[in-house]
């Protein structure tokens, strides 16, 4: 039995259990950091199958490790699932049809897949790479995310978030206004100046705020304001650009009305544009293309700006990718339509076969060396 024939008999095997854990998750959506229903179906199911689970690993309380290992020498392959609110089964795909090749000794190496919560919100895989797991696991990382329609070159932007605070001095506004520091217009003021600064950003910036907090009575003058501002940008270098204009939008405020400021931003660190890696995206959409993918052109698809992803964080430390595969829908993520579509039996089977092909990737790194050499080049290449 060759790689393919093994990844697909084992896929073909596990199509019933994982459409059960699917479902499961898909029907009892949990917030993110709160997942502990698909936590505890994933690890378990893991371990039943095998695998060495490090459970709430990087200090997160539902996040885990499954790794299985058939040599100490060989290169070492991670995948990622997802599982806040939208199930991440393709992960778990990869890594069992991965492991059973090892089984079978027809590679050598090791598979981990890294259990990552909260994508949506506190960002778990950041907590991943601050404690170096992801450097010292795996030589590679790749990761599946469903979608609209097939994609490989979206671009997709590093994002921060800044709380903005302004501390000025409360009075009454119809007896003696003058008496005050008005802290709101602080805070309108710098949004006013952000504003302007959009005009002389680059395109693919995108800064976007909400107001928090901004007095409590119309007769009385504010003595605290705040917001919450997300700053996105085409790359990590860009994003530090954008941060210190952002901030002196904010400084500029509190000097022209006298209040006093707090910025923060995020405790974690920013999230960092995705860094594909060239020859594992071409692995990867070549077998799509065996299974009859076909994909946009590669202009048309860098065009398109998507969202931010913390799978960004692990591509600056290791080679990884992060595709997306399509379930064919006539609309985009993050709406009701489309979580009702990922739930259908037609999903399911778009997400094996990409599954599949992740792991036909993974088997050609892990046993091709020159193959897993470009992979480093790439890798080096792109961090210059």
């Amino acid at each position: 039995m060759n790689y393919k024939e093994s990844i697909q008999e084992t896929i073909h095997r596990l199509d019933k259990e994982l459409r059960e854990i699917s479902l499961k998750i898909h029907d009892d959506p949990e917030l993110g950091d709160q997942e502990h229903h698909a936590y505890a179906l994933l690890t378990n199911y893991l371990e039943k199958n095998g695998f060495k689970i490090t459970y709430k690993a990087a200090g997160l309380e539902t996040a885990f490790m499954a790794e299985f290992s058939n040599s100490h020498s060989g290169r070492r392959v991670g995948f990622c699932c997802e599982y806040d609110a939208l199930p991440g089964i393709q992960g778990l795909a990869c890594a069992v049809s991965i492991k059973t090749l090892m089984e079978q000794d027809l590679i050598q190496g090791s598979v981990v897949l890294f259990g990552t919560p909260a994508e949506e919100s506190t960002s778990g895989k950041i907590n991943f790479v601050k404690e170096k797991i992801v450097q010292d696991k795996v030589d590679f990382a790749m990761m599946l995310h469903p979608a609209a329609a097939d994609d490989l070159y979206s671009k997709t932007l590093a994002l921060d978030s800044l709380v903005v605070e302004f501390f000025g001095k409360s009075s009454h506004a119809g007896q003696a206004p003058w008496n005050g520091i008005n802290a709101l217009d602080a805070l309108m003021q710098g949004f006013d100046n952000i504003g302007m600064l959009r005009q002389q950003t680059l395109p693919t910036n995108r800064i976007h705020g909400i107001i928090k907090s901004g007095g409590e009575s119309a007769n009385v003058i504010p003595a605290y304001a705040s917001a919450e501002f997300y700053a996105r940008s085409l790359s990590k270098q860009h994003l530090v650009e954008l941060k210190a204009k952002m901030e002196n939008c904010f400084k500029a405020a509190a000097l022209a009305t006298g209040s006093d400021l707090r910025l923060a931003w995020a405790t974690k660190g920013p999230i960092d544009d995705v860094f594909n890696n060239e020859t594992l995206l071409s692995r990867f959409k070549h077998h799509m293309e065996c299974e009859g993918v076909n994909y946009r052109p590669r202009e048309e698809e860098e065009r398109n700006l998507s969202g931010s992803t913390d799978m960004g964080n692990f591509s600056y430390v290791v080679p990884a990718i992060h595709p997306t595969f399509g379930i064919y829908v006539s609309v985009p993520n993050h709406t009701r339509e489309f979580t009702e579509a990922a739930r259908t039996p037609e999903a399911h089977q778009y997400t094996l076969r990409a599954a599949q092909c992740l792991s036909l990737t993974a088997v050609e790194v892990l046993s091709n060396d020159e193959i897993y050499q470009h992979v480093l080049d790439d890798f080096q290449i792109g961090k210059k």
